[in-house]
């Protein structure tokens, strides 16, 4: 699961409208220009109608404008001219009027929105209205995945802005009709439920607003489709590893983007962790929609072998996606650790790919809502665990290097425990002793410092461990210590794998009363080659397998008092 950015939202529209007032006078004069004034308003009833077909939103919008002015003896007032501001790349502009010949120009273009300069193409007199119509699309531009206007096959997005003059003015309003078929919903803004009429369109309406000028939505529909398949095998180590990358029919621009990504970079993924491909189905990546409220641009599903990824995402969040080919529960146990280290080898991936991918930056903002990673649940934390986590793995992998982090995952993926035995006999083909499942935040911890030699104790308290389980880490390091000690005294000798299961799960009184039974056992195993010594004996080895052995310490202790008894027999014959 991956946060990424979103497509920019646009914000309420420029709702200003910079209207201009002619002054005839009576006897006549040449007229004059006045500013911008409230004695003008103009109320708009927009209707955004998406027509697929043509990738395009239709706009309509029914404008009325009306002269609060009065005319004196002297002086009779008229509007006969305005300028409005529409979104930005917005194009076929028409106005049209029940009466006179109105027209329409673009006065000026900005980047995020356009003036249009509108001609009534007739006066509207003191204490008149007049009524027009202003029509224009809305056409997706096609190019950036998170552009602003998309209207597809698959996805509609787009932003609709209100309608009139001067602030506050109230009876605009904004109506957005979808086509049969799409599920359309409100992203950014505030509306009533959307309706559905006998055509099966799904309608958006606002009904009379306050202010228009204070109006901002923006919708986002998607529509089931066929996706259009490509089939890639691409070889990892010495392994293929078929992939399937499913877009929509109206976006090859996707299909070619995300299939390059994940076939430059799950190679480099596998070169990077030392791990091969051990998936024996296929991986499949699809285009979505991501309408997750935290954020989350792709979601993996690893038992079905099915990734989402949404059409936005970025080459950052492609490469961290596809790092959980191998870190999505399967080969380590915990959230934080998979999300940390995807994210480290998509940032060090994307480095040997020249693919610029910046981690996420762990600002004092985010420190603010710190928590223990141990406690991340999906919420108001993701930003500061998303950012924590990386810093954490970026610090772990300073200590451990690229070879150390190999020979972990290398662990992992097998199952091999920490805490394997000291020795093994000579000729004896004593395969590594192994545990079931993958290693959570205790085992991960271990097997680093097991197969790296380096202390990471400091780093799990500062970013993982919350206050009780700090107390673990404390009751951790006696018990190794301990443990080591044992296993010196121990010499050839082997602890019995009990030992090593009890450090493996963090039982650690446990752990601590059996070492104390073996510190017993080596004392009495050196009373008992000091005794066999002095009487010319040779000691038998039942001792040393019943130590070793599963039957537990009681087993060793009964033969020690019976190897005992048998020497003191023997020397009294």
């Amino acid at each position: 699961m991956t946060r990424g950015a979103s497509p920019r939202r646009l914000g309420p529209g420029l709702l200003a409208v910079i209207v201009a007032i002619a002054l005839a006078a009576a006897p006549p004069v040449a007229p004059v220009a006045r500013a911008a004034t409230p004695d003008l308003t103009i109320v708009g009833d927009a209707r955004y109608e998406v027509v697929p077909e043509e990738s395009l939103v239709r706009v309509t919008v029914d404008l009325v404008a009306r002269n609060h002015l009065r005319d004196t003896a002297a002086r009779k007032f008229y509007f006969d001219r305005a300028f409005l501001a529409v979104p930005p790349g917005t194009t076929s502009f028409k106005l049209t009027s029940p009466s006179g010949k109105p027209s329409v120009r673009v006065s000026s273009r900005r980047a995020d929105h356009q003036i249009l300069a509108l001609s009534f193409g007739q006066r509207i007199a003191a204490g008149k209205s007049a009524k027009l119509r202003l029509t224009f699309n809305l056409p997706d531009p096609g190019g950036a995945a998170a552009r602003d206007v998309r209207v597809g096959a698959a996805l509609v997005t787009f932003p609709a802005w209100a309608y009139g003059y001067p602030n506050g003015v109230a009876g605009s309003s904004v109506t957005a009709v979808f086509p049969a078929g799409y599920t359309a919903y409100l992203e950014a803004g505030e509306l009533r439920a959307p309706t559905n009429d006998a055509a099966g369109r799904t309608i958006f309406a606002s009904g009379p607003l306050a202010d228009a000028t204070g109006f901002s939505a923006y919708f986002v529909a998607e529509r089931p489709v066929a996706h259009v398949e490509t089939q890639l095998d691409i070889v990892i180590g010495g392994s293929t590893a078929p992939v399937t990358i499913r877009a929509w029919p109206d976006d090859p621009d996707w299909a070619a983007r995300v299939g390059d990504l994940f076939e430059r970079g799950l190679p480099v993924l596998g070169d990077l962790t030392g791990l091969g491909w051990e998936r024996t189905g296929p991986l499949v990546v699809e285009e979505a929609v991501s309408r997750s409220g935290a954020g989350h641009a792709a979601l993996f599903d690893p038992a079905a072998g099915r990734m989402g990824l949404a059409y936005y995402a970025d080459s950052s969040v492609v490469l961290h996606e596809a790092a959980h080919a191998w870190f999505n529960g399967a080969l380590l146990a915990d959230r934080w650790a998979n999300e940390a280290f995807a994210s480290y080898y998509a940032v060090a991936a994307g480095g040997r790919l020249d693919e610029a991918i910046a981690p996420a930056e762990l600002t004092d903002e985010l420190m603010k809502v710190r928590i223990p990673l141990n406690s991340w649940a999906a919420g108001e934390s993701d930003g500061y665990a998303y950012a924590a986590s990386y810093t954490l793995a970026a610090r772990v992998a300073e200590r451990a290097g690229f070879e150390g982090l190999r020979e972990v995952w290398r662990a992992a993926a097998a199952g091999e425990a920490a805490y394997q035995p000291a020795h093994v006999d000579a000729g004896a083909a004593r395969p590594p002793e192994t545990v079931a499942g993958a290693p959570d935040w205790r085992g991960l911890l271990d097997l680093l410092e097991d197969r790296t030699g380096e202390s990471y104790d400091d780093l799990w308290r500062e970013w993982v461990v919350r206050d009780d389980e700090a107390k673990l880490l404390q009751a951790r390091t006696g018990a190794r210590e301990r443990y080591a000690a044992v296993v010196r005294s121990a010499g050839r000798w082997e602890l019995p794998r009990s030992v090593r299961d009890a450090l493996r799960a963090w039982q650690f009184e446990e752990a601590r009363a059996m070492l104390v039974d073996a510190e017993e056992l080596l004392v009495r195993r050196a009373e008992l080659e000091g005794a066999a010594a002095d009487a010319g004996l040779r000691l038998p080895t039942r001792l040393e397998a019943a130590f070793e052995g599963a039957a537990g310490f009681a087993a060793a202790k009964a033969e020690a008092e019976a190897e005992k008894a048998m020497i003191a027999a023997l020397l009294a014959a």
